[in-house]
C-alpha cells in the first residue's frame, strides 16, 4: 500500500515547543539551516525512487526561494505550511487569512505550479479553531493535513474522524482531510505518524505500528518530519524541561531511521494517495 510521506519545511529556531527562546521578531538573528537540511532528505527521496509532499512555510519560501525550487525540480509536491509558523488559535480571522492567502501567493509565484494541499502549523487546527477550514477552502486549497485525532496540550482533535475523507467546513465548502495518522489500539488514539513521536519510540515500535495501519486498519497513513530533524549538529537554545526534551530527543538516530522507514514502506505524495481513494 502506498503511503504518504510529507515534510515540514521549517527551520529549528521556528517550532512552537521553542517559541519563548526564538520569538519571531528575532528570527532574521538565526543562521539558517534549512536548506542544506532539505537537500539532505530531497538526496534520500531521489535514492528510494520517492515523490513526497514538502510542506513549506511562506517565511522560508520567501527568504530560501531556491528551497521551493529544488523541490518542484525534483517532481516533488509542492504544498503550505502558511506564513509564519503560529498558532492558528492564537491569530485573528483575519490575520490568519492574510497570511493563508500570502503563503499560497508566495509558493506559486516562486515555483509556478499550482499548490493544492495545506497543513497548519503544529497541527494547531483544533476545535477552537475549525474556522480555519473556511479561510483554507476559500483560498482555493483543495485538501488540508492539518487535524490530528489525538489529545495533545498543544493540538489535537480527539474524535475526529482518522482516515481520509471529505470533511465539510463551518461555512458549509467541502474540502478533503488526511488527518495525522493515529494508531488505535484498545481504544486508544496513539500518535505515531511521525517527528517528535518517531525519535521517541523507538524504530521497530514506529514500523510495527505503521505496519498495522496499513494491515489491520487497512488504511494508508501520512508520515512527517521536518529538515531539522536529521540535524543533531543544530545550534541549542536555552530550552528547559519539556520543550527541550521535545526538540533535541534523539536527534541523532533521525536520519538513520527514515533511511530504513523509506526502504521498508512505499511511499507517495498526499495527493496520489488522495486520488487513489477517489478523493481529489
Amino acid at each position: 500500500m502506498q503511503n504518504a510521506i510529507t515534510i515540514d519545511v521549517e527551520d529549528y529556531f521556528q517550532v512552537a515547543a521553542l517559541a519563548n527562546w526564538a520569538p519571531t521578531k528575532s528570527w532574521d538573528d538565526f543562521e539558517l539551516r534549512v536548506e542544506r537540511n532539505t537537500d539532505k532528505i530531497l538526496q534520500r527521496f531521489d535514492e528510494h525512487s520517492i515523490k513526497g509532499t514538502f510542506f513549506v512555510l511562506g517565511w522560508i519560501a520567501e527568504k530560501c526561494p531556491q528551497v521551493v525550487n529544488k523541490i518542484v525540480a525534483a517532481g516533488h509536491e509542492l504544498a503550505s505550511h502558511g506564513y509564519s509558523h503560529q498558532l492558528i488559535y492564537n491569530q485573528t480571522p483575519e490575520v490568519f487569512r492574510e497570511e493563508t492567502i500570502r503563503s499560497k501567493k508566495l509558493l506559486e509565484d516562486i515555483s509556478g505550479v499550482a499548490v493544492n494541499g495545506y497543513r497548519a502549523a503544529s497541527y494547531s487546527i483544533t476545535k477552537k479553531s475549525l474556522w480555519a477550514l473556511d479561510t483554507i477552502a476559500e483560498a482555493g486549497f483543495t485538501y488540508d493535513s492539518s487535524i490530528f485525532p489525538v489529545k495533545h496540550d498543544r493540538y489535537g482533535i480527539p474524535d475526529a474522524v482518522e482516515v481520509p475523507h471529505t470533511l465539510t467546513t463551518p461555512a458549509g465548502h467541502k474540502i478533503t482531510e488526511f488527518p495525522i495518522t493515529a494508531l488505535k489500539l484498545a481504544g486508544y488514539k496513539l500518535p505515531i505518524a511521525g517527528g517528535g513521536y518517531f525519535r521517541l519510540f523507538p524504530y521497530w515500535f514506529s514500523r510495527w505500528g505503521l505496519q498495522r495501519v496499513n494491515t489491520a486498519q487497512k488504511q494508508p497513513f501520512v508520515f512527517y518530519l521536518h529538515p531539522w530533524e536529521i540535524d543533531p549538529e543544530q545550534p541549542k537554545l536555552a530550552a528547559t524541561g519539556l520543550s527541550k526534551f521535545r526538540h533535541y530527543n534523539n536527534l541523532e538516530v533521525c536520519e538513520q531511521r527514515l533511511e530504513q522507514l523509506l526502504a521498508d514502506f512505499e511511499f507517495t505524495t498526499v495527493a496520489n494517495v488522495l486520488r487513489a481513494k477517489s478523493l481529489l
